[in-house]
């Protein structure tokens, strides 16, 4: 498709599914700001009932969770964010939850965060089979529980796990390890990922965030489709549209400056874009390994006064920077979602995004965003955003509206009853 009938297309994508549910007493805080007149607090104590309910029925009074890292890794992205913002919400339903993960450089072992319990006693490589081990001497996986978060090295929680699991799998890594790792460890991981681990997981339920991630799980892991569930992930309340703001054109991307994100195409697009575009800026928000090399690119571009690399920044700076920006961008070549490109949304920035899984769902195309397949494509998306008013408008509205149907809240129901499910057919 091109990008000018993209623009002219858009048919707004279906809503997320939703979970019912009751529960134990509400914190004090919840309470006042919902007397408040809170909409958000007043939808997080409704979800909180639900999910208790929910649990109670269940009889889900632990749950383990093993993640290759903590939300505080210095390279935690979104799978680390997804899993805090839905393991919060559990134990704030009275669920007795316990992350174990890898230790983090000068961080404590042992933490309560919001909540859950989080246990980071092995290395970023030992995690693996050190929780296969206590997994084996029942000191993980034998509550009432377990979620598994395959994030390209799988835990192989069905040869150790004694109790219902669910397994949250965003995405198939595929070229990614020829990004990261030398040929021959980068064509071990590839195996381990397609062939090896696949079959120990035909009997479990996977939870991944978009229908596109799901058809590639199918087609490359061979995945039944209903052993496959989609629950896309939420967006923070904090992220929502600001007063309209005046200035150059704003073009931002954001995350981790790592292989997969292919950042490098991005700044080849905006310095392309830059030739029609003289009053353009560009930002790269995150923190990550290939920073020199970036650097390096932007210098020999000569493009160090419009193009900038701030690296991670607060909440209230990404937000704004999400408000200010005409464009969000992402020229990822693998994702299960995208959640920059929805938060982004909240704020009423439309997207140009690559036409991959997970952004097939994340942009809703000619409506909320333009998907593209090619860094010509890109150059010349963004700019019929930056040089059409009306057109941006109308994604702008377009991203709002998609941003409408995700919350938190209904992300955590969904998964909560996916595993709630296991239980009960387990009895």
């Amino acid at each position: 498709m091109s990008v000018s009938s993209g623009i002219e297309r858009g048919v707004l994508g279906s809503e997320v599914a939703s979970g019912t549910g009751s529960i134990p007493p509400v914190d004090p805080d919840l309470e006042d700001a919902a007397e408040q007149g809170s909409a958000a607090a007043r939808r997080r104590i409704e979800s909180r009932d639900r999910l208790g309910e929910l649990a109670e029925e269940a009889g889900l009074r632990r749950v383990d969770v093993v993640a290759w890292r903590d939300l505080e890794d210095a390279e935690a992205g979104g799978s680390e964010l997804h899993a805090h913002e839905i393991l919060s919400r559990w134990a704030d339903a009275g669920i007795d939850v316990r992350l174990w993960t890898s230790r983090v450089d000068g961080k404590a072992r042992e933490i309560r965060r919001t909540g859950y319990l989080v246990n980071r006693r092995a290395g970023r490589y030992a995690v693996f089979p050190r929780t296969a081990v206590a997994g084996l001497r029942g000191k993980i996986g034998s509550g009432d529980g377990l979620v598994e978060i395959w994030n390209g090295m799988p835990f192989f929680s069905p040869v150790w796990s004694r109790c219902p699991r669910i397994v949250f799998l965003h995405h198939v890594h595929a070229e990614m390890w020829n990004m990261v790792l030398s040929p021959s460890l980068a064509r071990v991981g590839y195996a381990l990922e397609h062939r090896v681990a696949p079959p120990f997981y035909r009997r479990s339920q996977i939870v991944t965030l978009s229908e596109s991630a799901r058809d590639d799980l199918v087609e490359r892991l061979h995945f039944s489709p209903r052993r496959v569930t989609v629950v896309p992930p939420g967006i923070d309340v904090r992220f929502s549209p600001g007063p309209a703001t005046d200035g150059d054109p704003l073009v931002v991307a954001v995350g981790r400056l790592v292989p997969v994100k292919r950042f490098d195409r991005f700044i080849e697009a905006m310095v392309a874009l830059r030739q029609s575009q003289p009053r353009l800026r560009a930002m790269i928000v995150g923190e990550g390994y290939e920073r020199p090399d970036l650097e390096a690119q932007i210098a020999s571009a000569s493009a160090e006064e419009w193009l900038t690399l701030p690296g991670r920044l607060s909440d209230e700076a990404l937000v704004d920077i999400y408000r200010r920006a005409w464009v969000v961008a992402s020229t990822s070549v693998r994702e299960g979602w995208g959640m920059t490109l929805t938060e982004a949304a909240a704020c009423g920035t439309p997207a140009v995004a690559t036409r991959i899984a997970g952004h097939a769902d994340a942009v809703v195309d000619g409506e909320s965003g333009l998907l593209v397949s090619s860094i010509p494509e890109m150059v010349e998306a963004t700019g019929s955003i930056l040089d059409q008013p009306m057109v941006r408008r109308r994604l702008s509205l377009g991203a709002l509206r998609r941003a409408e149907q995700m919350t938190w809240e209904r992300t955590a129901e969904v998964a909560l009853r996916t595993l709630a499910d296991q239980v009960s057919r387990g009895r």
